[in-house]
Parts: structure tokens; C-alpha cells; sequence
């Protein structure tokens, strides 16, 4: 055995401590290995067993459906219809610009699209779908399925769209809905997830915009299981969200459109209220646009047509627009003097057509003047002199007063956009936004609605509506949010004015209309039953020179359009138990008396008689042009009504 290798004794010792050593720290390892398998297996199972899934299954949102509005006899304003879009994904594709290129020959696709196109499929992942546009006919949706092999990666998806019906009655009142901007993200909106849903929708201006959270509803949750790149592989769950609630608004669709066709091509606005509860009938604006063109995504030569219009059918003229009342402000200055008990109706004052203060002459529309007036004729005759006189004693604070309680100078509470406060000016105001003390001559001008003073159309509603009833009565737009009633039927305070007082101004107002020296005779209605109280307004927009007036003034119609004088009338009807309350103003349309006052009677029997008033309540003169009118008007709402059916 003399070639075995002979271990040292020493060496022995050492290689057997080391395989005890290396045993022990497998040993070691194994058993901790064994326990933290245990503690993944076992102990923690549940807990990564929940991230495995997750990482696996996807939850997104699902758009709810819109809330519907309506009119206060059920018809529908606003609703959702199924439409279809076409999409794109990018890794189907391939090369998009291509795609789109051929699609473009197929349907309609604008360079604005086509740009958008790229620019969210260069952000989004490579299986993500885009919009390419939405809102497709049938015939599009055919012609893309018969190509559907020259098209990879694009198909067609179904959803709900915004429609407007009545188009263009009621474009100022409820608005539209649009895409989510960057602005409809602030104000605490940053997180909410559903703004985040790609070409969600939400409103813009008008009920729309006033009550997004009521009509938007609340998301649905779909589940769907995807692969490692967060590719859809199937569809899991389904879970639909909560619809919007549906609003009922105060306004009647056939009055409504029946303003719109009355007003015309005018630049005008008219407001219809009752009289009793507040509610508003009717609230039109002219010209008036189609809103199905913003949902739709309004192209730049419409909109720059819109934009560039000067009677700007994109304003709410009778919310948002403040106008100088002209003389249906006289009723504020009258009401103020006889509640101060600064005049008796019987107090006369002499006009010779100016009167001079301060060095300065402020003159009566009439140039030869009325001579002697008391209180009501005034009032009938619209005599400016009068009022010029009953300023210098009631003063600015009084008529302030007054005006306020009448409703002028407040936003009131509608749901519409950019209301105006109007402005009731004061020594304060004047002193706080002018740096300047208020002056004698701007009282004055103030007590025939003029200088400072500034009132919307619905103000002037309110404030013949609070006349009518003696009570605060306060416009209300909305009846019902999912048929629950948002107001009751509990009456308006009583106005802090006398009962009397108010009695002599609404005996006057009816000889406005109904006296043959009345301001508004040409325009009044000869049923008893349906008279009318009311009061032409005619305010100045320029300065008229004291050589104009010495060679005589330059009538409107011989004016430069945006130089005439604003057109007002406000009025309640029927006299002896007043249901509602109508103010109309035409811009630059003139007198009154000539342009609003006819168009106010017209609106006010078409209110009262629920459809075309008989002939035989107008004055026999007007009968045969009013039979035209009325045939003419007819034809212009069946015209409609065929758009609409044909759009619907």
C-alpha cells in the first residue's frame, strides 16, 4: 500500500471542521429558504394572491348616460341618441398617416382631426384605440365597413351623443355640452376620473354648464383581464353607472318658438314670466344659433361667422346684456316720489320741451314740449320734463331704493350663464368706481333711465311682474330635477310699498296702452278681458348736439344701425287679474312705442290665448296685417318643425 496517500492527522481534523461548517450554513440556508417559502406560501398567500390579480385585471370607467331636460309640458330640450365613432389603433395600423389618408376618401376628416389623430396616438400606448370622429351617418358607417380591408386598425364603436331637437329656441337657455378642457378641470375637478374618459362631454354654458352635476351621472366599472403589455385579452364584468337626473324647466317650447320667429332677423330679446309663482314662460334671445354644431365640434368659418355677426347670436341677450331702461324707469322715479309722499298724483309740473340745471339743459323728447302734466299722464305721455323735476325732490338714494325692490340692479338667481347685475347707481358707487361726487344732472338722468342706470330684460320682467302682484315675486327657470319639484308653492312677500301707490302707477300704465294720447295705444288690445298695462321705454345711445336739435334731430331710420336708440316695453296683461309679465327690448330698433310695443302685444296674446289669438282682439286698422303676419309666422314654425323632424 505504498502508493496510498497518507493523510496528516492534523489535516484530518481540518477538513472535517470545514464540511461541518459548510453543512451548517447549507443547513441554514435550506431552513430559512423553507420558512420564507412557508411565510410566501401560506402566511401571505391571500396578499399576493390580490396583486397578481391585479396586475392581470384592469377596471375602467364607463360614461353614464346624460340626464335628459325637458319643457314644462314634457317635451324634450336636450337628449342622448346612440351614435357611432371610428377609431384607431396604432399597432394595427401600421402606417397611420396612410390610414387616415384612405379613410379621408371614405368620410369626411378635417386636417384639425387628422393632426389631433397623431398627436394623441404619438401620447397614448400602441393598443389603445383614438377617436377619429364621431357622430357618423349610416351611409359613412357602410361605406367604411364595404372597405373595411384596405382600413387595418380602424372599426367602428357605439356610444351616446348630445342632441338639441328644437335647435335653435333654446340655444341661450340651456346651452351645450363639448369636450373637457383644461378650464373645465379646475375648481377641484382634477381628480375626478370620468373627465378623463377620452372625448367625454361635459357642459358648456346655459342649464348645461349650471347643472353638470346633476344631469352627469355617475361612471359604470367594466373589468377586463389584460396581458403583460396591458393588452385587453377579454372582458370580465360589467357594471353600468348611474344615469343623470333628468330636469324639467319652467319654459313652453310652442311660446318659445313662437318668440324666435316673432323676433326675427332682429337683434332683440323677450322674456315671458307668470306673474303669480315666478315662473318663466318663455326667455328668448335673437338671433339665436343651431348648438348641435358645437357638440358635433363647430367648424372655424361657422364659428368665425358666429363671432363676427354684430347682432351676436352668441350672446344671451336677456340675462347677460344690460340696456339704459329708457322711460320704463319712470315708473321706478314715480313710485319712489308717491311712496315718499313728496308729490300728490294731482301735483303738476309745466314742460316746455327743457328744462335747464346747472348750467346745462336736458331736454323732453317732445321739442315743443307737454305743458302742464300731473303723475298719470306723465306716465301715459312719457313726458321727460315731469321727471326732471320729480328727481331734484326725491333724490338718487330714493329711486335706488325703489329700483332695488322693483328688481333692478340684482342677479337674479337663474340657471343660465353670465348673468348681469344690471347697475342701479348710487353716490357711493359713483364715489367707489368713478373717484368722482355725484352731480345733480346725474340724478336727473337717472330718472328717466338714462346715464348710469342699466337693466337686463329679465329685470324688467321681475319688475313688471312685481308690479302686477304687489309681491316679490323672483324668476325661477328650473320646475322638477327627476320630478321632484325644487320650489314650492309658497306666496311672495308683499312689496314694502303702499297698496294705493301701486294702484295709481297700474291705473296709469293702463292709459299708456289704452288712452289715445298713451305712448302704446297703437299697440294696446281691445278685449276686455285681455288688456294689457304697459310702458314704452326708448333709450339714447349717442349725444345729441345742441346744433343737431336746433336743425332738428336725425330720425333712427337715417342713423347708422348701432347709433339708433334701444326699443323697450314692458307690460302685464290681463289688467284686472294680471297672469303674465312680458318685457321685450329691440337693439337700436328705435321707439319703443314703434318696435317693441307691437312685438310685446303680439307675445303677450300669443302667451294669454295659448296658441294664435283671434283677430278680433286687435284694432280693426292692424287686422288685415296682422292676418299676413300670422299666416307668415306659420309657415316659418312649420318650416322648422319639418327641419327638426328631418334632424331628428
Amino acid at each position: 500500500m505504498a502508493d496510498r496517500i497518507q493523510l496528516n492527522p492534523k489535516s484530518n481534523a481540518k477538513l472535517s471542521r470545514r464540511g461541518l461548517i459548510i453543512g451548517g450554513l447549507q443547513t441554514a440556508f435550506i431552513a430559512g429558504l423553507a420558512v420564507r417559502m412557508r411565510k410566501l406560501q401560506v402566511e401571505d398567500a391571500s396578499e399576493y394572491r390580490l396583486l397578481a390579480d391585479e396586475n392581470r385585471i384592469n377596471i375602467r370607467l364607463i360614461a353614464p348616460a346624460r340626464g335628459e331636460i325637458y319643457d314644462r309640458n314634457g317635451k324634450v330640450i336636450a337628449r342622448n341618441e346612440q351614435s357611432f365613432r371610428i377609431t384607431i389603433v396604432k399597432e394595427d395600423a401600421g402606417d397611420i398617416e396612410q390610414t387616415l389618408y384612405s379613410l379621408s376618401n371614405l368620410i369626411k376628416i378635417s386636417q384639425n382631426d387628422a393632426k389631433r389623430v397623431i398627436e394623441e396616438i404619438e401620447r397614448s400606448a400602441p393598443f389603445l384605440p383614438v377617436t377619429v370622429r364621431d357622430q357618423l351617418s349610416f351611409e359613412e358607417i357602410a361605406r367604411i365597413a364595404t372597405n373595411s380591408p384596405i382600413l387595418p386598425g380602424v372599426s367602428v364603436e357605439q356610444g351616446l351623443s348630445r342632441v338639441y331637437p328644437l335647435i335653435e329656441s333654446y340655444a341661450h337657455v340651456v346651452g351645450y355640452v363639448g369636450p373637457v378642457s383644461d378650464n373645465d378641470l379646475k375648481d377641484g375637478n382634477e381628480s375626478n376620473p370620468l373627465l378623463k374618459i377620452p372625448r367625454f362631454q361635459v357642459g358648456k354654458v346655459g342649464i348645461e354648464r349650471q347643472f353638470e352635476d346633476v344631469l352627469r351621472g355617475s361612471a359604470g366599472v367594466m373589468k377586463v383581464e389584460v396581458n403583460a403589455l396591458g393588452r385587453v385579452m377579454r372582458n370580465l364584468d360589467r357594471k353600468e353607472g348611474k344615469p343623470g337626473n333628468n330636469i324639467q324647466l319652467t319654459v313652453d317650447t310652442e311660446l318659445q318658438a313662437y318668440i324666435q320667429a316673432r323676433l326675427g332677423s332682429e337683434s332683440a330679446s323677450a322674456v315671458v314670466m307668470n306673474c303669480k309663482n315666478g315662473e318663466i314662460l318663455a326667455i328668448a334671445s335673437s338671433p339665436s344659433y343651431d348648438p348641435n354644431k358645437f357638440v358635433k365640434g363647430i367648424s372655424y368659418s361657422d364659428f368665425n361667422e358666429l363671432r363676427d355677426n354684430e347682432f351676436r347670436p352668441l350672446a344671451s341677450k336677456t340675462v347677460q346684456d344690460a340696456y339704459p331702461p329708457g322711460s320704463t324707469f319712470k315708473i321706478v322715479t314715480a313710485l319712489a316720489a308717491l311712496e315718499a309722499n313728496i308729490i300728490s298724483p294731482k301735483d303738476n309740473f309745466s314742460c316746455d320741451g327743457k328744462m335747464e340745471i346747472s348750467n346745462r339743459f336736458f331736454h323732453c323728447w317732445k321739442k315743443g314740449g307737454h305743458g302742464e302734466m300731473d303723475l298719470a299722464k306723465s306716465l301715459i305721455e312719457s313726458c321727460d320734463v315731469y321727471f326732471y323735476e320729480l328727481a331734484l325732490k326725491v333724490g338718487i338714494e330714493r329711486i335706488n331704493e325703489m329700483a332695488t325692490q322693483l328688481g333692478l340692479g340684482i342677479q337674479h338667481d337663474v340657471p343660465m350663464s353670465a348673468i348681469t347685475k344690471g347697475l342701479v347707481p348710487s353716490r357711493e358707487w359713483k364715489l367707489k368706481n368713478r373717484e368722482q361726487e355725484w352731480l345733480v344732472g346725474d340724478t336727473v338722468n337717472a330718472s328717466i333711465g338714462q346715464g348710469y342706470v342699466l337693466s337686463s330684460p329679465l329685470q324688467l320682467a321681475v319688475m313688471a311682474a312685481r308690479l302686477a302682484s304687489g309681491r316679490n315675486v323672483k324668476p325661477m327657470l328650473t320646475k322638477s330635477i327627476n320630478g321632484q319639484n325644487v320650489h314650492d308653492d309658497k306666496e311672495f312677500e308683499d312689496l314694502k310699498v303702499g297698496k294705493a301707490n301701486l294702484n295709481i302707477i297700474r291705473k296709469a300704465l293702463f292709459k299708456a296702452s289704452n288712452d289715445r294720447r298713451g305712448t302704446a295705444y297703437g299697440s294696446r288690445i281691445i278685449n276686455n278681458k285681455y288688456r294689457m298695462a304697459g310702458k314704452t321705454g326708448t333709450s339714447q345711445v349717442r349725444n345729441i348736439t345742441d346744433a343737431e336739435r336746433e336743425n332738428g334731430v336725425t330720425k333712427n331710420e337715417d342713423l347708422p344701425w348701432k347709433r339708433r336708440d334701444h326699443a323697450l316695453f314692458i307690460n302685464f296683461a290681463p289688467y284686472d287679474d294680471p297672469e303674465i309679465a312680458v318685457s321685450v327690448v329691440v337693439e337700436h330698433g328705435g321707439a319703443g312705442s314703434k318696435s317693441a310695443a307691437p312685438i310685446a302685444r303680439d307675445i303677450t296674446l300669443q302667451a294669454l290665448f295659448k296658441g294664435t289669438p283671434p283677430l278680433g282682439v286687435y284694432p280693426a286698422k292692424d287686422r288685415t296685417a296682422i292676418f299676413e303676419q300670422q299666416k307668415r309666422l306659420r309657415e316659418i314654425l312649420q318650416e322648422l318643425e319639418m327641419n327638426r323632424k328631418n334632424k331628428a
